[in-house]
């Protein structure tokens, strides 16, 4: 709901999806995030796996790695020809790819601004999986080209510490907000809510 408010402002399009740390549920996040907005097919709705180092989308949706973002990336490939449309959810996939060269030098060449200004006249919202924060820079890269990040905490699990590292790097002021993944056993109050990340 804040995510559609925002758009509605006009201050909204793109927004990357990350986490501290490998394992978090980022993806999934993303994943269902993209379906959510989607809203059944009523809206334009692009998933990207831009995770060039291990991603995970196309795999847990049961699909075939083929050409994408990295081939769009080093080939100067028409990103639009590339998207799979996933009818069943509603939404458009644009696939990793197999990189040839260094993942990250890729993301931060002008390709990739030029793509995604390709891509955001035909999308009402693109959603960016990406890898984790800490290990790499890749996100950062990324972040510099989208309107928002969500970062994604896990439950138990996900250090404070990274937390707040992974906050610093990205720029609290860019960050639209933290999503709690895993979290069991909360009541309606949401009672010690804060108490989740490990400290």
């Amino acid at each position: 709901m804040r995510l559609r408010e925002l758009q509605a402002l006009g201050k909204l399009k793109s927004i990357l999806v990350t986490s501290p740390l490998p394992q978090d549920g980022k993806s999934t996040v993303a994943l269902n995030l993209a379906v959510a907005l989607a809203e059944e097919g009523k809206r334009s709705v692009l998933l990207m796996e831009a995770d060039l180092h291990q991603p995970s989308l196309a795999q847990s949706l049961g699909l075939e790695r083929r050409a994408g973002l990295a081939e769009s990336l080093e080939e100067d490939v028409d990103p639009m020809s590339l998207l799979r449309r996933l009818e069943s959810l509603g939404c458009y996939l644009l696939q990793s790819g197999r990189p040839k060269g260094n993942p990250t030098e890729l993301l931060q060449s002008d390709s990739m601004s030029n793509i995604m200004g390709r891509l955001s006249q035909h999308f009402e919202w693109i959603v960016i999986d990406t890898p984790p924060v800490i290990p790499l820079t890749d996100t950062v890269l990324l972040s510099r080209l989208v309107d928002a990040s969500l970062m994604v905490v896990r439950a138990d699990r996900t250090p404070k510490d990274a937390v707040d590292q992974a906050l610093a790097i990205l720029g609290r002021k860019n960050v639209a907000g933290l999503v709690l993944n895993g979290a069991e056993g909360l009541n309606k109050q949401y009672y010690g809510y804060g108490y989740h990340l490990k400290k």
